[in-house]
């Protein structure tokens, strides 16, 4: 499953590279500051309400979300933050979270990379944002995309 993360960021960078060779070092200079958004520190916005702050850790065959399992209020936002063994992300299974809060919760994730998942979290202390204003109270189960299989999932009440 390593492999399997290592060979998507690098995916994610060649993408990311691809069109600076044919135009020299002036577009290098420009691709610096656009490409930190797409590294880690993804929000669009300031947190609303209180903000819970979630450790993403990893380190040999032990990967976690550190609580693990999280209250957070109505109108609160979650920071989970990558502290080990990333790259991360956060990632929320569509068949259990409430009825109807997919939409919102796409909405609520900047710079997703897939349905409800959002970026990965490359260096130490970067860190994901997700605002819970608005969303319906309910358990919300997720996970890592590049840890799953190593047990990386959260439960997450919005209370």
């Amino acid at each position: 499953m390593r492999l399997t993360g290592i060979a998507a960021v690098l995916a994610l960078a060649a993408l990311a590279c691809g069109k600076k060779s044919d135009q020299g070092q002036a577009n290098t200079a420009a691709a610096t500051p656009a490409a930190a958004p797409a590294a880690g520190t993804a929000q669009a916005a300031e947190p609303t309400g209180p903000v819970v702050e979630v450790k993403m850790m990893g380190s040999g065959n032990v990967y976690r979300f550190d609580p693990s399992t999280i209250t957070v209020p109505a109108g609160g936002t979650v920071r989970f933050i990558n502290i080990e063994g990333g790259p991360h992300n956060v990632s929320f299974y569509a068949d259990s979270i409430p009825a109807g809060a997919a939409e919102k919760l796409n909405a609520a994730m900047t710079n997703r990379m897939d349905n409800l998942a959002g970026p990965f979290l490359i260096n130490p202390n970067d860190h994901y944002d997700v605002s819970f204003a608005g969303l319906p109270t309910g358990t919300y189960k997720g996970f890592c995309t590049p840890h799953q299989a190593l047990g990386m999932h959260f439960i997450l009440t919005v209370k």
